[in-house]
């Protein structure tokens, strides 16, 4: 067994549109566990890349992410993301009990309850971008809108502090120089935030999310103060963020693979099954996402993972993984299983995708049943691209009709 791997330096940071980031197919071909270096963070950390390997990592108990906490662990960002109080960084069994709570205002009852609200907010927004008339950018009229809409429906944020709470979302998540500075007040401002507004509804509840949470039980205990600020907070930016700049990247996807949007639109009835693959292939982020700690030693592909070393893991490849998709590289929306990892995996799989599901087949279902003629208003090559996010999405997406 190996004990020693040579470092590689990954500033994951590839820009070429939706183009898969070519230092990650080296890491999948060449090296499946890699020990990486990153652009944030002490030391190195272990990657893995191979669909298998990501399930060991993501579901065995010997990789934890709360022995992470305290500790500069390697990281895309320069300041950490996640918070010590948020379910995103806890172990069962608190993890567990955290989430069967939150679970209750995410069921798939619920959220269908949801469809036919949402269809009536789809369909306002694509009046807007109609009676504006072409080229019209489908991020400002639709994508920046409605998974922000739907999550603060959820959580009943006032309407009036929504764009602030977006500010500081997209601030979060920024890279590069320059950065932490802004990160850093982001989070305060959305603590201190979330702290205020989870203390009100406590006081006195009403019929959302927020309130539900604060008054719910696991037995005879209540999430206390901090964590229910925390997860109202992650609640808010999780809700929205990865739903906004999939809209786009979808959108354009479809748009730039003639042949599989042709097939969509003979087959609308594929459209579930065709956003399953769609979101496979779409490299929606940069890089890794929150690492784990081993809590002991564990062999992982014939390479020794020593307790305390950090270890991250790539949805991203496990997705373009060859022992589990056929021609992992080509967009097929006739693809079915195995399922994907776009939404994690294991304990920290995504507690909305349900509704973010909801909110993509509703909103590019009817883009393309009311658009038949959609299309970009540009070239491909004339879109710009955002470099500064670990989201990779056009800033504007231009189309005609």
């Amino acid at each position: 067994m190996t004990t020693t791997a040579p470092v590689w330096d990954c500033p994951f940071h590839h820009t070429d549109g939706l183009a898969f980031d070519p230092l990650l197919k080296r890491l999948l071909t060449e090296a499946p566990i890699a020990r990486i270096r990153l652009p944030h963070g002490e030391g190195a950390a272990w990657l893995a890349t191979r669909y298998e390997d990501v399930k060991v990592v993501t579901a065995d108990r010997r990789f934890s992410r709360a022995a992470g906490i305290g500790r500069d662990l390697p990281r895309m960002t320069p300041a950490a993301i996640a918070q010590a109080e948020a379910i995103n960084l806890m172990d069962p069994p608190g993890h567990n009990r955290l989430r069967r709570l939150v679970a209750q205002g995410f069921t798939n009852r619920r959220v269908e309850r949801m469809r036919a609200r949402t269809q009536a907010i789809v369909n306002g927004y694509l009046d807007e971008m109609e009676e504006h008339g072409a080229p019209a950018d489908l991020a400002h009229f639709l994508s920046s809108r409605l998974p922000l809409h739907t999550i603060c429906e959820l959580l009943e944020i006032p309407e009036e502090d929504r764009a602030q709470l977006r500010t500081w979302a997209v601030a979060m998540m920024r890279m590069g120089p320059g950065s932490r500075e802004g990160q850093e007040e982001a989070k305060a401002g959305l603590r201190a935030y979330f702290t205020e507004l989870t203390a009100a509804r406590r006081a006195a509840p009403g019929e959302d999310l927020i309130s539900a949470l604060a008054t719910a039980r696991d037995g005879d205990e209540l999430l206390d103060d901090q964590e229910l600020a925390v997860m109202a907070m992650v609640l808010l930016v999780t809700g929205h963020d990865t739903s906004t700049y999939q809209l786009s990247n979808i959108t354009y996807t479809l748009l730039t693979h003639p042949e599989q949007l042709a097939k969509l639109r003979a087959q609308p009835e594929l459209l579930p099954q065709a956003l399953e693959e769609l979101l496979r292939f779409i490299p929606f982020r940069q890089g890794v996402g929150i690492a784990r700690v081993a809590v002991e030693d564990v062999e992982l592909g014939g390479l020794l993972i020593r307790a305390g070393e950090a270890v991250h893991v790539s949805y991203l490849t496990a997705n373009r993984d060859p022992a589990v998709y056929e021609r992992p590289d080509e967009l097929d929306l006739d693809r079915g299983a195995p399922t994907h990892m776009a939404f994690g995996y294991g304990q920290h799989h995504c507690l909305g995708s349900h509704l973010a599901r909801m909110e993509l087949q509703v909103a590019i279902g009817t883009l393309l049943r009311r658009f038949p003629r959609l299309r970009l208003a540009v070239d491909p090559s004339e879109l710009d691209w955002d470099s500064g996010s670990i989201w990779r999405f056009p800033r504007a997406l231009p189309l005609a009709w």
